[in-house]
């Protein structure tokens, strides 16, 4: 009866995804006073797992998963469940777990709560806190189904490292056939992800062309950041799609999140309201930024980032 979860990896390393939810479920865990079970799809090395609650790891490696396969890898996490008899079942809110976790809940015929923000406030019933409305407020839901499902909002919870050793085991799922076969795929190298990242350096139309989005990347590379920017920007074909955050874009659930001449449109700001720091650099007063940003600079960014970068390169060079 153990409390399973999926430690999402990408060429066989773990994502920062991977080692929050394991804490979550060591959470989960702890008030249930029962043990953590994850599942591995192609990792290598897993005794990092344990470092974050991990009891038990059941390794999956076959070169049929070595490209995500929503309805493939909700079916393996599907067969671990029931393997191990688990009755609550933790994933993220990457963008793989959100494609194959309302899968996973039909498969399990599990009650999903997804973005949860904290370890359940009671687990008889089973009650856990989500955001809702684009991160404007939250819910207290309740899941009464003998198998409950988490998905746990990214950068929510935390990394918390607990002192335990993992024992693994391989695990032999059927592995059905696929109804998609993935062909290629194309992913930026050397640099931050955004949705693994802590900071994000942002850029909007005030930046008045791609020419200028050095000073935005070297903002980012002082911080080690990653770069991002709004809807109109990726529309222009001033940066790539993938750079693209917002409702209709990536979510970004950064601990700082830094918006550079962007406006502050209503779909923008619903996709980044989950950062925990908000910093806005913009010369418009007025823009709507400013009435969801923590920090505000009213000011030309060609102006503005340069003095910032040198007084962080300042700082830098102190420690």
């Amino acid at each position: 009866m153990s409390v399973l979860v999926y430690t999402e990896s990408e060429k066989g390393a773990f994502k920062k995804v991977a080692l929050e939810v394991a804490s979550y479920a060591k959470a989960v865990a702890n008030q249930l006073g029962t043990t953590v079970t994850a599942v591995t799809i192609n990792a290598n090395d897993t005794t990092e797992l344990g470092k974050y609650g991990v009891d038990k790891v059941l390794n999956v490696n076959n070169s049929q998963l070595d490209t995500f396969n929503a309805q493939a890898y909700a079916n393996v996490l599907k067969q671990a469940a029931e393997n191990e008899n688990a009755k609550v079942v933790i994933v993220s809110s990457s963008a793989d777990s959100k494609y194959l976790a309302p899968l996973l809940a039909v498969g399990l015929n599990a009650g999903f709560a997804s973005n949860v923000v904290e370890a359940p406030t009671s687990t008889s019933p089973f009650t856990v806190k989500r955001t809702a409305f684009t991160n404007k407020a939250f819910n207290i839901t309740t899941i009464d189904t003998d198998v409950k499902l988490v998905a746990v909002s990214n950068n929510a919870f935390g990394l918390v490292e607990s002192n335990g050793n993992a024992s693994a085991e391989d695990f032999s799922p059927s592995i059905q056939e696929f109804g998609v076969n993935v062909q290629s795929v194309d992913k930026a190298t050397d640099k931050v992800t955004i949705a693994d990242a802590e900071i994000v350096v942002s850029g909007g139309r005030g930046l008045k062309g791609p020419e200028n989005w050095g000073m935005v990347e070297e903002l980012a590379d002082v911080l080690g950041a990653a770069t991002a920017c709004s809807k109109p920007v990726s529309d222009l074909g001033w940066r790539p799609h993938s750079e693209h955050v917002g409702q209709t874009g990536k979510p970004v659930a950064s601990n700082l999140y830094i918006a550079i001449g962007i406006s502050g449109a209503i779909q923008h700001l619903a996709g980044i309201n989950a950062s925990k720091v908000k910093v806005v650099i913009n010369t418009d007063a007025e823009a709507p930024f400013f009435k969801a940003a923590d920090y505000g600079v009213v000011g030309d960014a060609f102006e503005v980032v340069p003095q910032l970068i040198e007084k962080l390169k300042a700082f830098k060079a102190q420690q």
